[in-house]
């Protein structure tokens, strides 16, 4: 394995463990449950999202240098790399943020690694990723 296959599975993983970690909902701050679960709901639905982008890219040619870029552009660039960790700088409310920063910096990367003159990145996000994430992150 190249350096540079190295650096990337080891921003891939750390990657994975910031989007693994649980959100901290605090019941207290929801006037009924079904607020609650709605805001829980939507949560889980990034992960989800995250993880399945997070998998095409390690499956990818991507480099780290493609990845480390995305990160300052996407999501403010509230979520960076710094050589050895992933950083977050909190918006509002960390439990519904944090996923959706690590699904904007991976689907900014894809839209770059998916660049090709006669494929739209849209039809690679559809057909790679499936419907639903593609209208989420691609559109």
């Amino acid at each position: 394995m190249t350096t540079e296959t190295n650096q990337l599975g080891e921003m891939l993983e750390k990657l994975h463990r910031f989007i693994r970690q649980r959100p901290g909902l605090e019941f207290g701050n929801y006037g009924d449950a079904a607020s609650y679960r709605k805001e829980l709901r939507q949560i889980t639905r990034d992960k989800r999202d995250a993880e399945a982008m997070l998998f095409h890219v390690w499956r990818s040619q991507m480099t780290p240098e493609l990845l480390g870029n995305a990160a300052k552009s996407a999501f403010s660039g509230r979520l960076t790399w710094n050589g050895t960790e992933w950083e977050y700088t909190v918006g509002q409310y960390w439990p519904t943020e944090y996923r959706r920063a690590a699904c904007a910096v991976l689907a900014a990367a894809l839209r770059v690694y998916w660049m090709h003159p006669t494929l739209s990145v849209w039809r690679s996000a559809k057909a790679e990723l499936g419907v639903g994430v593609a209208k989420r992150w691609f559109r």
